[in-house]
């Protein structure tokens, strides 16, 4: 049996594990798109590390896009197995990789336009979409669902089962039991692991025992707030920016899970009477489709969200909360003086409507940019966070006045002491660890606290690289 490296290695996004078999039959882990944006992954996004054709079948661990995100290119290039997945995790995909294709053709469309109008000898050559609107239906109907906690027979050899990450809506760490050679091997996938004690989704679910886990690494190098911590900076930073500094709030969020998860927080604080009488407004169509999605799925729900129901049947809905759909709505945004909170994705700021927020605001002293998840490096995002004292968006370079704050405690992602609670009931078994989904200098921070807590044979592959094991 091999392991192919596909996406993700040395990286945070364009997860993608290639498992073949002795007798050839592949196996793909997720399907990832690479984000940021950029020449680099425009090319990653265009690169196979396998033939598509050739993949007999494509597990997803759960829908967030450096997952999923190629699963339609990947059957335009000529897949035409099953894709095996949680019940949730097909129903996510159904809107976002909708909304990923549009995206893929609006951005061809935008390179294309501007090289156009560029001079024949400085013109780059012009940009078909990695995959169109055309090509997720027929991605849709090779969906094969599951629900949690049950081993299901993909053949006579290989048998998956999915427990709950914790991280997403129908996220799963993937268990796999594939029989060769008269043995039987375990092979792990943590998929991205959730925090115990969060909002809305359950607690991660323990893997199953395992001979070889190939493990994320995102926050491999920190620890992150408290709950109780959580909350109070949260309503500091809203009273300040909008009640003393009468300014607008703007929250980059992806439209999944971590929009939700804001919003369910602002829907407790106002119940509770403490959230300021401003408006608020969820500036995503995406946001409100995935919305109604976590609606459809309580069964992965926590007990703490299932208490609040009887309370508020609805979680994410309240006087001052409104869900912007037109681009009309969205402009007028933009227009107003009045102090507000803007919830709007995408999370990086590498796309979306928040950078046309970002444009007309990042120049006012009074508002303040709250940033509640992971930026790459070259990203809007990760250029804003890094404390940069101008950034060019639209073609236009903008002072950065606006204040910038982070608050890691919104993570979706385990940290270093959470992913090791996360794993010490199998660390035993465990012959060989693989670290992915993460960059390289926290893979080595995260492999040497490893070490610390007794996990050994913890590797970090290189992208391309192709491990056999027996």
């Amino acid at each position: 049996m091999k392991i192919k490296f596909c996406g993700a290695a040395k990286n945070v996004t364009g997860s993608s594990h290639l498992i073949t078999l002795d007798d050839g039959y592949k196996i793909l882990l997720d399907c990832g798109l690479y984000q940021g944006g950029g020449k680099a992954d425009w090319i990653s996004n265009n690169k196979w590390y396998y033939d598509p054709k050739e993949i007999d079948c494509l597990i997803l661990s759960h829908a967030h896009i450096d997952h999923t995100g190629r699963v339609p290119q990947l059957v335009k290039d000529g897949f035409n197995g099953c894709i095996h997945s949680t019940h949730a995790t097909r129903s996510l995909c159904a809107i976002m990789l909708l909304d990923s294709a549009k995206i893929q053709e609006r951005e061809a469309e935008w390179f294309n336009k501007k090289q156009a109008k560029r001079k024949k000898k400085k013109r780059k050559p012009f940009r078909q979409p990695i995959y169109g609107s055309k090509h997720v239906v027929p991605t849709m109907v090779l969906f094969q669902t599951y629900s949690y906690n049950k081993w299901h027979d993909i053949n006579d050899r290989v048998s998956v089962r999915f427990n709950d990450a914790g991280h997403l809506l129908g996220s799963s760490s993937v268990n796999l039991k594939i029989k060769e050679n008269g043995k039987t091997l375990r092979v792990g996938f943590s998929g991205d692991i959730g925090r115990p004690d969060r909002p809305i989704l359950k607690d991660p679910q323990l893997m199953e025992k395992t001979d070889y886990l190939i493990c994320e690494s995102t926050y491999g190098d920190k620890e992150h707030e408290s709950n109780p911590e959580q909350t109070d900076k949260f309503l500091e930073i809203i009273k300040e920016t909008c009640v003393e500094n009468q300014g607008k709030l703007l929250i980059p969020a992806f439209s999944v899970g971590r929009t939700q998860e804001i919003v369910y927080l602002l829907d407790k604080l106002e119940t509770k009477g403490l959230l300021p009488k401003i408006p608020v407004y969820v500036d995503s169509p995406l946001s409100v489709n995935a919305t109604q999605v976590f609606g459809a799925h309580p069964e992965c729900f926590d007990d703490a969200l299932h208490e609040y129901l009887l309370i508020d049947d609805n979680p994410f809905g309240f006087n001052d909360l409104h869900y912007v759909r037109s681009v009309e709505e969205s402009k007028a945004l933009n227009q107003t003086k009045k102090p507000c909170i803007i919830i709007s994705s995408s999370g990086m700021m590498n796309a979306g409507r928040i950078r046309h927020h970002l444009f007309n605001n990042l120049e006012n002293p009074k508002a303040t940019v709250l940033i509640v998840g992971y930026c790459a490096p070259n990203t809007a995002g990760g250029i804003i966070r890094s404390g940069a004292e101008e950034i060019k968006l639209f073609g236009e370079w903008k002072k950065i006045k606006a204040q910038i704050k982070t608050m890691h405690s919104f993570s979706a992602h385990a940290d270093r002491k959470e992913i090791v609670d996360f794993l010490n009931p199998i660390k035993k078994g465990i012959k060989e660890m693989y670290l992915v989904h993460g960059e390289y200098d926290v893979q080595k921070k995260f492999k040497k606290y490893l070490g610390t807590k007794g996990f050994s044979n913890v590797k970090i592959p290189d992208l391309g690289q192709e491990i056999e094991i027996n």
